[in-house]
């Protein structure tokens, strides 16, 4: 029968005891991690979320409570009070290590079955049994570390918005459904039958509305929810530091940012960022890294070998630039002992995976180069394309050609691909680029329409503005992205706070007037009743702790993330609801075949 507190409380917790405390009566709470009976002496390994201390039961030991110990078992819950005195056998494995607690009054809160897998810092246990038993998964202390993390980083962000004069404002969580670039999840309305609220992908129009409204700065720890395939640093559903403000442009909304990163590496991590952090165009991250969000940790950039190979015979190359493609390489350094014929053989599945047709290399681990397609080089060529490219003996030159569409993207992936094989990314570094000047539009390659890249309301630059309509192509959007370590943190944007400019926006994206007053009505009207300038974005909570606790995945940060296919193991959901709810709400089930 599990005992109580009674007379007993807690005084300290587990992790905190030190050498300081020799001497001192304490009372400690947590779970058994391990028992050690070594006869007339037990030692107890106590476990709470700031670590472990010893519990030490010896002759000197009351029976009824050496009994106790001698039952307790892994994960059993205990109550122990005692002296803390200087631990015999000292360790340096854990901060407790010098003392322990000579116990003389021991409860057994509650006992515990065998586990079915072993609480450890360094767990074997495959995933998906640890998210089946998820509540035992987080007693682990690399994941409460990095929850309690993650608490941190949420405090210290409230605690900067204020001090910068934010407010804090809650936005509805059951919204009218908007485009946003995912599938809304939608929630039926049992009043207003056959109609539907959704959950919101942001809080985007509801805080350009609290700038109308006159408040000026607004920030809010915000839950977002997106209908999308799920990866690494991604979840169904999120949450974002996310905030508006007035009066201000580009370089305030990046300073005030900037400011927010320096205070949490440094209260966090005690590590000072240099500031300003690096900026970068959209078309020169795409054409040196082939991202967006380009990591910038380690160098092996692309570069552009069209113009050196436009007269090779080789029908790779010429039909790609032919076709208005182009022909790039990257080169891995010193790599040619690493990467086999057999790994490039892997790397070229690998790209053909993601989009490229092939790879062609170059593998310099002999005098001569080996060149996958020497045989269609004139002479010149191959001194050519390894004098363009820098590349040296030792090094493997990677090359793909396609539309540039197909090109960069590729190199991009395949050089963080080949960089985790060669282990060339610093695992302590934390690098910082802004990256601005993004095309406003991008072309449907199915429809061929030019669709908004970011949200509809994202201000053009002004220099731009006479191009609307008769060059897409050529309008930059005032908007910027922050990225860490090849991670998107944040996107952002100015936003159109001229009715007649927005209306143009509308009609260049080529939506009737009907969709605009469908989706955007509420907020186009209120754009007749003055509209001070603002912008803002929203920083993903989720990925910055993911970042900052080095962890692989977002569910790593989270305390009960989905699985890829958006369920949750734990509680088994989504789940079927009955007949009679769904019948309240007016909805039927089409059944599908399997």
């Amino acid at each position: 029968m599990a005992e109580f507190m009674t007379g007993l409380k807690r005084t300290h917790y587990c992790g905190e005891l030190r050498a300081s405390n020799i001497g001192e009566t304490v009372t400690v709470c947590g779970w058994v991690q391990r028992q050690r009976d070594l006869g007339q002496l037990i030692f107890i390994d106590l476990r709470d979320r700031t670590g472990i201390v010893q519990l030490a039961f010896d002759d000197n030991t009351d029976k009824a409570i050496f009994d106790k110990a001698f039952a307790a078992r892994s994960e059993f819950v205990l109550c122990a009070q005692g002296t803390v005195r200087e631990r015999s056998a000292k360790t340096n494995k854990i901060p407790t290590g010098d003392i322990e607690i000579e116990v003389t009054d021991l409860r057994v809160l509650s006992k515990a079955q065998t586990p079915p897998f072993e609480i450890i810092d360094d767990s074997k246990t495959a995933e998906d049994i640890r998210l089946k038993y998820r509540y035992l998964d987080l007693r682990r202390a690399p994941l409460q570390q990095n929850i309690i993390t993650r608490s941190k980083i949420a405090k210290i962000a409230r605690d900067y918005f204020d001090e910068n004069g934010f407010i804090e404002i809650e936005t509805p969580m059951m919204i009218k459904s908007t485009p946003e670039g995912a599938r809304d999840y939608l929630v039926p309305s049992r009043i207003h039958n056959g109609k539907f609220y959704a959950l919101p992908q942001s809080p985007q129009i509801y805080k350009q509305l609290l700038m109308l409204s006159g408040f000026d700065r607004y920030i809010q720890l915000a839950r977002c929810f997106r209908d999308e395939d799920l990866r690494a640093d991604r979840q169904p559903e999120f949450t974002q530091i996310d905030m508006e403000l007035s009066f201000v442009d580009v370089e305030d909304i990046m300073e005030i940012n900037e400011g927010l990163m320096v205070r949490l590496f440094k209260e966090i991590k005690g590590i000072d960022l240099p500031t300003p952090f690096t900026r970068m165009t959209y078309a020169d991250a795409m054409n040196t890294y082939g991202s967006d969000k380009p990591d910038v940790r380690f160098d092996m950039t692309i570069t552009d070998l069209t113009e050196k190979v436009k007269d090779v015979d080789f029908v790779v190359f010429k039909s790609a630039i032919e076709a208005g493609g182009s022909v790039r390489a990257i080169v891995a350094k010193n790599a040619a002992a690493s990467l086999t014929r057999k790994k490039i053989d892997k790397l070229t599945e690998y790209v053909k995976g993601i989009g490229a047709k092939g790879l062609a290399y170059i593998r310099w681990a002999e005098d001569v180069p080996n060149c996958s397609f020497n045989k269609f080089l004139g002479e010149g060529d191959l001194d050519r394309i390894i004098n363009t490219l820098g590349a040296e003996k030792g090094d493997v030159v990677l090359i793909v050609a396609d539309k540039n569409s197909v090109t960069l993207p590729v190199l991009g992936a395949l050089r963080l691909e080949v960089a985790r094989q060669l282990d060339l990314i610093p695992k302590d570094e934390f690098k910082f680029v802004w990256i601005v000047d993004f095309p406003f539009f991008e072309k449907d390659e199915e429809s061929g329409e030019w669709v908004a890249m970011h949200h509809p309301f994202t201000m053009p630059k002004e220099e731009c503005l006479e191009y609307l309509e008769s060059d897409p192509s050529k309008v930059i959007a005032k908007a910027y992205d922050l990225t860490l370590n090849g991670t998107e943190l944040s996107s952002g944007s100015m936003r159109i706070t001229d009715y007649e400019l927005q209306q143009k926006m509308f009609r260049a994206l080529k939506l009737t007037d009907e969709e605009i007053e469908a989706k955007f009505g509420f907020l186009v009207e209120a754009y007749k009743y003055g509209a001070p300038p603002h912008g803002g974005m929203g920083i993903g909570l989720d990925r910055i702790a993911m970042l900052m606790c080095g962890a692989d995945s977002l569910r790593d940060v989270t305390a009960f993330p989905k699985v890829q296919n958006a369920s949750e193991l734990m509680s088994n959901c989504p789940s079927a609801v009955d007949q009679e709810s769904l019948d309240v709400l007016g909805i039927q089930i089409k059944k599908t075949e399997e």
